[in-house]
């Protein structure tokens, strides 16, 4: 079942987190709690997508909305977009993409953006293959 989440899912949404971070061997950039993530869904900072298996949770792909003052319009920013080892290649990633391609609709916001490791050959293959555009920018980060 793939659905939007609920208050009461995210912390196992945050085990999910933990688990996309060992992948990436980036647990030290996780520095949220289930508390604080809580706080930000009620303020509506942020939504998430989880898919569930038999009651168990197996993916999730997490976003924020942005205004863009060049285009002038809102736009989806995918944040995370994460499914358990043993669950890939299932499908599981695509069904969380079109389930958040259906959130934009309802919004009828028409364009989704995120970042990928450049490395990350599997990832880039999946998204091109949905039909996304990479485009050749740099990320910074100034943190004080």
């Amino acid at each position: 079942m793939i659905r939007p989440i609920t208050e009461d899912d995210i912390p196992q949404l945050f085990e999910l987190i933990l688990d996309l971070a060992e992948d990436h061997h980036q647990q030290m950039w996780v520095t949220s709690c289930p508390e604080n993530l809580i706080s930000a869904y009620r303020n509506g900072k942020f939504g998430a997508i989880i898919a569930i298996e038999e009651g168990v949770p197996i993916g999730y792909l997490s976003y924020t909305w942005n205004f863009s003052i060049w285009s002038g319009e809102e736009f989806m920013n995918l944040d995370d977009l994460y499914v358990v080892p043993d669950y890939r290649s299932k499908g599981i990633g695509e069904q969380l993409m079109k389930e958040a391609q259906r959130q934009c609709q309802l919004r009828n916001v028409k364009r989704m953006r995120w970042e990928v490791q450049t490395d990350n050959y599997k990832a880039i293959q999946f998204y091109q293959r949905l039909g996304a555009t990479m485009y050749n920018k740099g990320i910074f980060r100034w943190t004080w």
